[in-house]
């Protein structure tokens, strides 16, 4: 598989099979990802892997804020600005509306979106979870950089038959999942990473979000 493959080939997957990942293709996966560039080799990023019986007690302890917390602990950050404006708002909402679209789940019908987006916080029943985070005395720059880190473990993930989902949801739990990985106090959780092998079959794994075309993104001088 080349770089091209790996990039078409990823997509954001929110249905896994409970199939057990090997952890020596994840060791494998991560240590090869170490290669993602850092300026100033300062390399910002740190990961916690958690699966097993471990990642039953993490999403026990995160059900338990939920029922204490239904909106989510206090953010330490936007996910999203708070005034999105165009064409990045339609953006988010058309992607929304086709993901709901592709299981068949009205607009109207907020129970089921809600239990779709519940589905968040169990990893969308992936084996593994990669948990990021980052010291909080960095910058927006080695931000972009532990991004690049990601990216790179996604493509990698590829390469070796699996899939994986970037997930900023589980920082609305930050507080209660930083004490379960022990992060020390000046280090703050950026977000989670499903990890496993999914379901192709899956009708929320059938579509892709649309992308928009180069001429709107790229100057050419």
């Amino acid at each position: 598989m080349n770089v091209s493959e790996a990039v078409a080939a990823r997509f954001s997957a929110r249905a896994f099979f409970d199939q057990a990942v090997e952890p020596a293709i994840v060791r494998r996966i991560l240590d090869r990802a170490r290669r993602a560039p850092s300026g100033g080799n300062l390399q910002p990023w740190f990961v916690h892997v958690v699966s097993g019986e471990t990642l039953q007690k993490l999403k026990g302890a995160v059900r338990a804020a939920q029922a204490e917390h239904p909106r989510g602990e206090p953010h330490e950050y936007h996910v999203y600005p708070p005034d999105l404006r165009e064409p990045y708002r339609s953006r988010r909402y058309h992607l929304g509306e086709h993901l709901y679209e592709a299981l068949g789940i009205d607009r109207d019908d907020k129970p089921a979106r809600l239990a779709q987006f519940a589905k968040n916080l169990k990893g969308f029943g992936a084996p593994v979870l990669l948990f990021f985070s980052i010291e909080r005395c960095m910058g927006q720059n080695q931000w972009a950089h532990l991004g690049m880190f990601m990216q790179t473990i996604m493509l990698l993930a590829v390469e070796e038959g699996l899939h994986t989902c970037p997930q900023e949801a589980w920082s609305a739990f930050h507080g209660t999942i930083s004490e379960f990985l022990s992060l020390p106090e000046g280090r703050m959780l950026y977000c989670g990473m499903a990890l496993g092998y999914a379901d192709l079959d899956h009708p929320i794994n059938q579509w892709r979000s649309e992308r928009a075309p180069l001429e709107e993104l790229v100057t050419f001088l």
